[in-house]
């Protein structure tokens, strides 16, 4: 039986390294810097899962975030610092899997550079909590899902497939490695 990749009339695999994959990130984080960080991926028990959300993310892509110094995240991290970032950037294309290595910071010129007002709510002091640190995840390696064209052609090509019997599906993945 083929699989459905092998029945599509265009590639949709591209795996992506370097430049060209830390731009992918960076695009696709764009989209929603929201998504589940999760610790204790190499532990052999449940993931620890929390959303989070991305304060800056780079070219090369590595991720920056505040936490607080006496979370449960934080104290994972210092244990087992390698971790998983999901996201989910639209209810069809967008998702986007890394694995890295976190950082622990105090650095109080990042905390300035990164700090929005409304993390009072977690850091009631402002951006001097003696709290706050820096996390930055440093990507090992990565996998996305996406679309070639948008969701609206997307779109149009899944119902034209439908239609006509065909896998006409618009999507592109692949891995990433910026390394």
């Amino acid at each position: 039986m083929d699989s459905i990749n092998q029945q599509q009339p265009e590639d949709n695999h591209e795996d992506l390294t370097g430049t060209e994959a830390g731009k992918k990130i960076k695009d696709l984080v764009g989209k929603s810097s929201t998504c589940y960080f999760c610790t204790k991926i190499t532990t052999g028990e449940p993931l620890k899962t929390r959303p989070m959300s991305v304060q800056k993310v780079d070219e090369g892509g590595s991720f920056w975030f505040l936490s607080a110094a006496d979370s449960h995240k934080n104290a994972e991290i210092e244990t087992d610092n390698k971790v998983q970032l999901l996201f989910q950037g639209s209810d069809y294309s967008d998702f986007l899997s890394v694995y890295g290595v976190a950082t622990i910071s105090k650095d109080k010129q990042l905390i300035k550079e990164l700090w929005e007002p409304i993390l009072k709510t977690w850091f009631t002091e402002g951006e001097d909590d003696p709290r706050i640190t820096v996390l930055k995840v440093d990507v090992q390696e990565g996998y996305y899902w996406d679309n070639k064209h948008g969701n609206a052609v997307a779109f149009v090509k899944t119902i034209a497939g439908a239609i006509m019997g065909k896998t006409l599906d618009d999507s592109i993945e692949g891995t990433l490695r910026v390394s």
